[in-house]
């Protein structure tokens, strides 16, 4: 009698996506989002010497007094870089925030009315995606210069026709599907399907954009602010930091690489945290 051996079965591995490590993941990415975000936000109070003072001469080696050294002027660069990314976030913000509410007005409207008006209105704004964005900037920041509002203007017009498609699609997708048809059918406005049917189910996807237009939204803003268009004067920017520095970099390394190393860190961060988040709707829609 021959005996035939079986091996045992094997054991189905645990899915990594459930382990505690991969759970923890955005979390940890979120913190250091923040970290760097009120760094640069609440830097300006950390400022061991005023950012637009002379005190020294020009590119100076890191000692005691100026821990990473004097830049072009003189002046101490780590409270410019302390104070120099606030302007930056603050503007990248508020141009995210107004083309999120353009977009997602304009999307949102698209999607409710007629498929012709719809089409038109997506047609306009597809006109305004075609210039390029830098050149929108590059045009408000010179026509207004030293402003403020013209930068984050720029900022959200560049921006706001991508939204506007995205947030049109997921609206549209919420329209069409059969529970909104059957709220309909029983008598809603369109103002309640509006208020309890489409904003909460495109809340989702409209967070994500918003997310991803804040990563272009700081590039733009960097780089006016390394053109040198936007406000000016000796307020630190670190765009502006690592144009004005670029001439003394084999003198000094530090007056142009700590702004562009904390620029790339906040973009890194900001595009890292808008991946997670565009993953977990992902698989909340699926």
């Amino acid at each position: 009698m021959t005996t035939v051996l079986t091996p045992p079965p094997r054991r189905a591995r645990p899915s990594r996506a459930g382990t505690p490590a991969r759970r923890r993941r955005p979390l940890v990415t979120g913190a250091f989002t923040l970290l760097v975000l009120l760094l640069a936000l609440l830097g300006p109070l950390a400022a061991p010497h005023s950012p637009t003072a002379q005190l020294a001469a020009p590119f100076q080696q890191p000692d005691g007094q100026f821990l990473l050294g004097t830049d072009v002027l003189g002046r101490d660069v780590a409270s410019r870089v302390l104070g120099g990314g606030r302007t930056i976030v603050l503007t990248a913000l508020a141009g995210t925030a107004a083309a999120g509410a353009v977009g997602l007005a304009a999307g949102v409207l698209a999607a409710m009315v007629s498929r012709r008006l719809g089409d038109l209105l997506v047609r306009c704004v597809d006109a305004l995606a075609v210039v390029p964005a830098l050149l929108v900037v590059l045009v408000l920041a010179a026509g207004f210069p030293g402003s403020h509002a013209a930068l984050v203007t720029a900022v959200a017009l560049a921006t706001a026709p991508f939204s506007t498609r995205v947030l049109r699609a997921a609206a549209d997708t919420v329209l069409d599907s059969g529970y909104v048809e059957a709220a309909l059918a029983r008598g809603d406005t369109r103002r309640a399907v509006l208020r309890h049917d489409v904003l909460p189910n495109i809340a989702g996807p409209a967070l994500t954009d918003t997310a991803l237009r804040l990563v272009a939204a700081l590039h733009l803003t960097a780089t006016a602010g390394f053109l040198g268009l936007g406000p000016g004067g000796a307020a630190p920017d670190w765009g502006r930091m690592v144009s004005e520095n670029v001439p003394g970099a084999t003198l000094a390394a530090a007056p142009f690489l700590a702004p562009a190393l904390l620029l790339i860190l906040i973009s890194v961060c900001v595009g890292l945290l808008a991946g997670r988040l565009a993953d977990t709707v992902g698989r909340g829609a699926a």
